[in-house]
């Protein structure tokens, strides 16, 4: 596909975001299986049935436009899932790996803020106010899961992974347990 307009680029980030949730629908049960966490499970199971809403809105803005979704394979988050894929089998303790699922996960946020954030801008530019308001109702779902995901490692799944002892370390009599603990307590409120 040749990039000569404006339109053009739109057309080839909506395809790009295409590829990538499809991608993702099929990464996030992996995730999901992978985490120990019951909260960082359920959000993964939850985030896929979001997505499977982001694909529909991405199908209904192609058949509006009369264009096909066809395109290449998003390649960014091809990358971002096999790291994510990767961590997912790393030896590591649960509550380390939770946290780098988190990490892995934040990172496929922001990939999709920014390519949301694109497209909306150019929909608006080119005056497609139905594609606009699509896409930016899947912006704010996107940015409203990276702050699900930011709550979660700060109030809890960072906090087990860093209490987690250290190979050949004892951690001690508990008490910076107790003090995670208690922190986490008042986090929450």
């Amino acid at each position: 596909m040749e990039l000569e307009t404006l339109y053009d680029l739109y057309l080839h980030e909506l395809r790009d975001l295409y590829s990538a949730e499809q991608q993702l629908i099929k990464a996030l049960p992996k995730m999901s299986k992978a985490a120990t966490n019951r909260q960082l499970s359920a959000g993964f199971n939850q985030h896929l049935q979001q997505t499977k809403e982001h694909v529909r809105r991405l199908e209904q803005m192609f058949e509006r436009l009369e264009e096909s979704s066809r395109g290449p394979k998003c390649e960014g988050m091809e990358g971002l899932i096999a790291e994510g894929d990767k961590m997912a089998k790393e030896d590591a303790e649960d509550e380390v790996r939770d946290a780098g699922l988190i990490a892995a996960a934040q990172r496929v946020e922001h990939y999709e803020i920014a390519g949301y954030g694109c497209a909306r801008t150019y929909a608006e530019l080119l005056g497609d106010k139905t594609g606009a308001r699509l896409l930016n109702t899947t912006l704010k779902e996107e940015a409203e899961t990276d702050k699900k995901l930011t709550k979660l490692a700060k109030l809890a799944i960072n906090l087990d992974a860093m209490y987690v002892p250290r190979a050949g370390k004892k951690n001690g009599d508990g008490a910076l347990t107790q003090k995670a603990k208690k922190l986490m307590a008042k986090l929450a409120g």
